[in-house]
């Protein structure tokens, strides 16, 4: 008896997209019609979380399915900054140890040195920029630090454009949709892990010139519309080619809003933006399309976090863990909506760079904010500059979640128990990660 082929993997992973940014989590002034079917034809979850809400912590946790207190990578590097260790496995390497073809076509912000860019880190083909492209001369508010090494495009594992220029940044989604259905077509006859991090709608704001104009809504919601067409396209050729049964499609992103952008970010409804450890900075749209084994149309509420995708697709087809701990965990049952299935996680913890903000219960009830300092915005900025802030700092405070997703009302008081538990495991955490 035939065995049946490993799924293919596609994971879309946008730069800063707002919760409500696409249909159906939200109700934005133009139409995301591919994104909405990707919900009608697969599952749509609304409470997944990410560990740190800043670029380069987030998608080295996706990667690998460890915390950043544990690879170290925190916040967002800039050029040449070595980034991830090799010593961590990432997806792109495991899954090529089980006969996929691997390729990454947009944003890595994992590494950039020669053995920490996506051609030594098992894809086998890659086409991007190796971190943010507001990391460039045209930085709005410190073009003399961003800009002291020239943005470069690279195709793999060689530059092939030495200087992006604003013209050029123009018609990098179109570039890099045309490279991800080029590896479709190319490699439909085996097992693929593709992803593609696109880098809108992260600032500063690019859309080709036939979308520019398009969304009647703002720059903003040109990028929006170009992105949900971009992954039209590559949806219709995984369909094309026969391949759409056995895809796992993925569609995230890295974190919340860049809010302090105003017209130029986009929109959530929970409590600040990205770089915080609100849910407004780490809860993030997820869609996941598996027409083998999800049902069509699935809603489901519970919580789980993008650690936890790498143990789960390994769990799905067949690849080992790696031999390294990690921190995600197989939660396929929630995912597919098994009955009575729980996560396995008692807490994921949730960090602004080094520091331990917040435990979230795993069962997505309870979030226990430690006292911090956090940025909050006062005046939005307009059209690519950004706005103004100011550093408040709040108490030790408990957020009863399920009643209150906004996170407004501090029970402390009311669930004193609860907030000693959550003391307690954010304290064990601290040991076992900060205190060595």
């Amino acid at each position: 008896m035939a065995t049946a082929a490993p799924p293919n993997i596609v994971i879309f992973f946008l730069d800063d997209a707002g919760y409500s940014d696409f249909q159906p989590f939200g109700n934005p002034p133009y139409a995301t019609p591919n994104v909405a079917r990707l919900a009608t034809e697969g599952g749509r979850y609304n409470n997944f979380h990410v560990p740190q809400a800043i670029c380069s912590a987030s998608r080295a946790a996706l990667l690998t399915g460890c915390y950043p207190e544990r690879t170290k990578v925190f916040g967002a590097h800039g050029a040449r900054e070595r980034g991830l260790e090799p010593s961590f496995p990432i997806m792109s390497e495991i899954f090529k140890k089980q006969g996929y073809v691997t390729g990454i076509f947009g944003k890595w912000h994992i590494g950039d040195q020669p053995d920490t860019r996506p051609a030594a880190r098992g894809f086998d083909e890659s086409a991007g920029m190796m971190y943010s492209h507001d990391m460039w001369e045209y930085h709005p508010k410190a073009p003399e630090i961003w800009g002291k090494y020239p943005l470069q495009f690279w195709t793999n594992g060689n530059v092939t454009c030495e200087r992006v220029t604003p013209e050029f940044q123009k018609n990098v989604t179109q570039l890099l949709t045309g490279g991800a259905i080029d590896f479709i077509k190319r490699h439909q006859d085996q097992p693929f892990f593709l992803y593609v991090p696109f880098f809108m709608p992260h600032v500063p704001l690019f859309v080709s010139d036939p979308f520019l104009g398009k969304s009647g809504a703002g720059l903003y919601g040109d990028a929006i519309v170009e992105l949900d067409d971009s992954i039209g396209r590559i949806l219709a050729e995984l369909k094309k080619c026969g391949l759409e049964e056995n895809t796992i499609v993925i569609f995230s992103s890295d974190n919340g809003p860049y809010i302090g952008y105003g017209n130029h970010a986009g929109k959530t409804p929970f409590r600040e933006g990205k770089i915080t450890s609100f849910n407004g900075g780490t809860q993030s749209s997820l869609l996941i399309k598996y027409p083998a084994k999800i049902k069509p149309g699935t809603v489901s509420d519970a919580t789980f976090c993008s650690v936890d995708l790498l143990p789960t697709l390994c769990g799905l087809n067949g690849a080992p863990l790696p031999a390294s701990e990690i921190d995600g965990a197989n939660v396929w049952p929630l995912i597919s909506g098994e009955p009575g299935a729980k996560n396995p996680h008692e807490y994921y913890p949730i960090t602004t760079k080094e520091n331990l903000d917040a435990i979230l219960s795993g069962d997505g009830e309870w979030i226990l904010h430690l006292p911090h300092k956090y940025r909050h915005l006062v005046t939005p900025g307009m059209d690519g500059q950004e706005g103004k802030y100011q550093e408040l700092k709040l108490e030790l405070s408990l957020f009863n979640l399920k009643k209150d997703p906004l996170e407004t009302t501090n029970v402390m008081e009311q669930f004193p128990d609860v907030a000693t538990k959550l003391q307690q495991i954010a304290a064990d955490h601290k040991k076992k990660f900060y205190d060595k």
